[in-house]
Protein backbone atom coordinates (compact mmCIF):
# COMPACT_ATOMS: atom_id res chain seq x y z
CA UNK A 1 0.00 0.00 0.00
CA UNK A 2 1.46 3.38 -0.98
CA UNK A 3 2.55 5.80 1.68
CA UNK A 4 1.27 9.32 2.07
CA UNK A 5 -2.40 8.48 1.72
CA UNK A 6 -2.42 8.68 -2.08
CA UNK A 7 -4.21 5.87 -3.82
CA UNK A 8 -3.45 4.49 -7.24
CA UNK A 9 -5.68 4.90 -10.31
CA UNK A 10 -5.70 1.32 -11.51
CA UNK A 11 -9.29 0.57 -10.61
CA UNK A 12 -10.82 3.67 -12.12
CA UNK A 13 -13.18 3.57 -15.04
CA UNK A 14 -11.92 4.55 -18.47
CA UNK A 15 -13.24 7.61 -20.27
CA UNK A 16 -14.15 7.32 -23.92
CA UNK A 17 -15.09 10.21 -26.21
CA UNK A 18 -18.48 9.80 -27.81
CA UNK A 19 -18.60 9.91 -31.63
CA UNK A 20 -20.88 12.99 -31.71
CA UNK A 21 -18.35 15.05 -29.77
CA UNK A 22 -15.54 13.94 -32.10
CA UNK A 23 -17.60 14.91 -35.19
CA UNK A 24 -18.37 18.32 -33.66
CA UNK A 25 -14.66 18.98 -32.96
CA UNK A 26 -13.66 17.96 -36.50
CA UNK A 27 -16.28 20.28 -38.05
CA UNK A 28 -15.03 23.18 -35.91
CA UNK A 29 -11.44 22.50 -36.98
CA UNK A 30 -12.41 22.43 -40.69
CA UNK A 31 -14.24 25.75 -40.34
CA UNK A 32 -11.20 27.32 -38.73
CA UNK A 33 -8.98 26.08 -41.54
CA UNK A 34 -11.34 27.43 -44.21
CA UNK A 35 -11.53 30.80 -42.46
CA UNK A 36 -7.74 30.86 -42.15
CA UNK A 37 -7.32 30.21 -45.89
CA UNK A 38 -9.72 33.03 -46.73
CA UNK A 39 -7.75 35.38 -44.47
CA UNK A 40 -4.48 34.30 -46.08
CA UNK A 41 -5.85 35.01 -49.55
CA UNK A 42 -6.99 38.46 -48.50
CA UNK A 43 -3.61 39.11 -46.92
CA UNK A 44 -1.75 38.04 -50.08
CA UNK A 45 -3.90 40.41 -52.21
CA UNK A 46 -3.20 43.33 -49.89
CA UNK A 47 0.52 42.51 -49.86
CA UNK A 48 0.63 42.67 -53.64
CA UNK A 49 -0.89 46.14 -53.51
CA UNK A 50 1.47 47.50 -50.84
CA UNK A 51 5.01 46.28 -51.37
CA UNK A 52 6.52 48.97 -49.08
CA UNK A 53 5.00 47.32 -45.99
CA UNK A 54 6.52 43.99 -47.02
CA UNK A 55 9.26 44.02 -44.37
CA UNK A 56 6.94 44.85 -41.48
CA UNK A 57 4.11 42.52 -42.38
CA UNK A 58 6.09 39.33 -42.81
CA UNK A 59 4.04 36.30 -41.89
CA UNK A 60 5.03 34.98 -38.48
CA UNK A 61 4.33 31.50 -37.21
CA UNK A 62 2.68 30.68 -33.92
CA UNK A 63 2.77 33.19 -31.11
CA UNK A 64 5.20 35.52 -32.90
CA UNK A 65 2.36 36.98 -34.92
CA UNK A 66 0.38 37.79 -31.79
CA UNK A 67 3.17 39.34 -29.72
CA UNK A 68 5.11 42.37 -30.92
CA UNK A 69 8.69 42.15 -29.71
CA UNK A 70 10.60 45.30 -28.74
CA UNK A 71 13.90 43.79 -27.70
CA UNK A 72 16.85 46.12 -28.39
CA UNK A 73 19.28 43.22 -28.06
CA UNK A 74 17.54 41.12 -30.70
CA UNK A 75 19.44 41.03 -33.97
CA UNK A 76 17.41 40.19 -37.04
CA UNK A 77 19.20 37.80 -39.35
CA UNK A 78 19.34 39.18 -42.87
CA UNK A 79 20.23 36.80 -45.65
CA UNK A 80 22.88 38.01 -48.07
CA UNK A 81 22.75 37.47 -51.77
CA UNK A 82 25.63 35.76 -53.53
CA UNK A 83 26.56 39.01 -55.29
CA UNK A 84 26.79 40.90 -51.96
CA UNK A 85 29.18 38.44 -50.30
CA UNK A 86 32.79 39.66 -50.43
CA UNK A 87 34.94 36.57 -50.93
CA UNK A 88 38.23 38.46 -51.07
CA UNK A 89 37.74 40.15 -47.69
CA UNK A 90 40.04 38.84 -44.96
CA UNK A 91 38.23 36.37 -42.75
CA UNK A 92 38.45 37.01 -39.02
CA UNK A 93 39.91 34.10 -37.11
CA UNK A 94 38.15 32.58 -34.15
CA UNK A 95 39.72 32.73 -30.70
CA UNK A 96 40.79 29.10 -30.89
CA UNK A 97 42.39 29.54 -34.31
CA UNK A 98 44.26 32.67 -33.14
CA UNK A 99 45.51 30.89 -30.03
CA UNK A 100 46.63 27.89 -32.10
CA UNK A 101 48.61 30.12 -34.48
CA UNK A 102 50.19 32.03 -31.57
CA UNK A 103 51.14 28.72 -29.93
CA UNK A 104 52.82 27.49 -33.12
CA UNK A 105 54.74 30.74 -33.56
CA UNK A 106 55.92 30.66 -29.93
CA UNK A 107 57.10 27.08 -30.36
CA UNK A 108 59.01 28.00 -33.52
CA UNK A 109 60.68 30.97 -31.75
CA UNK A 110 61.66 28.75 -28.84
CA UNK A 111 63.15 26.08 -31.13
CA UNK A 112 65.12 28.75 -33.03
CA UNK A 113 66.55 30.17 -29.80
CA UNK A 114 67.19 26.64 -28.52
CA UNK A 115 69.26 25.80 -31.60
CA UNK A 116 71.22 29.03 -31.15
CA UNK A 117 71.87 28.05 -27.53
CA UNK A 118 70.14 31.04 -25.96
CA UNK A 119 67.63 29.22 -23.76
CA UNK A 120 68.25 27.83 -20.29
CA UNK A 121 67.51 24.30 -21.45
CA UNK A 122 69.95 24.63 -24.34
CA UNK A 123 72.70 25.88 -22.00
CA UNK A 124 72.07 22.97 -19.63
CA UNK A 125 72.17 20.52 -22.55
CA UNK A 126 75.45 21.99 -23.85
CA UNK A 127 77.02 21.84 -20.38
CA UNK A 128 75.93 18.20 -19.97
CA UNK A 129 77.32 17.37 -23.42
CA UNK A 130 80.65 19.02 -22.55
CA UNK A 131 80.89 16.95 -19.35
CA UNK A 132 80.12 13.72 -21.21
CA UNK A 133 82.64 14.57 -23.94
CA UNK A 134 85.38 15.19 -21.35
CA UNK A 135 84.54 11.91 -19.55
CA UNK A 136 84.78 9.99 -22.84
CA UNK A 137 88.13 11.60 -23.68
CA UNK A 138 89.49 10.68 -20.23
CA UNK A 139 88.22 7.12 -20.64
CA UNK A 140 89.84 6.89 -24.09
CA UNK A 141 93.18 8.12 -22.66
CA UNK A 142 92.99 5.53 -19.87
CA UNK A 143 92.32 2.75 -22.37
CA UNK A 144 95.25 3.85 -24.50
CA UNK A 145 97.53 3.90 -21.44
CA UNK A 146 96.25 0.49 -20.30
CA UNK A 147 96.82 -0.96 -23.78
CA UNK A 148 100.35 0.48 -23.94
CA UNK A 149 101.16 -0.89 -20.47
CA UNK A 150 99.78 -4.28 -21.46
CA UNK A 151 101.88 -4.31 -24.64
CA UNK A 152 104.95 -3.27 -22.67
CA UNK A 153 104.36 -6.13 -20.16
CA UNK A 154 103.89 -8.65 -22.97
CA UNK A 155 107.06 -7.42 -24.65
CA UNK A 156 109.02 -7.87 -21.35
CA UNK A 157 107.56 -11.31 -20.75
CA UNK A 158 108.55 -12.53 -24.27
CA UNK A 159 112.16 -11.54 -23.76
Amino acid sequence: MPRGGKKGHKGRGKQFSNPEEIDRQMRAQKELEENGEAERESLSESEEESSSDDEKSQRRNGVEGLIEIENPNRISQKSKKAAEVDVEAPRELSRREREEIEKQKAKERYMKMHLEGKTEQARADLARLAIIKKQREDAAKKRDEMRKEKEAQEAKSKR
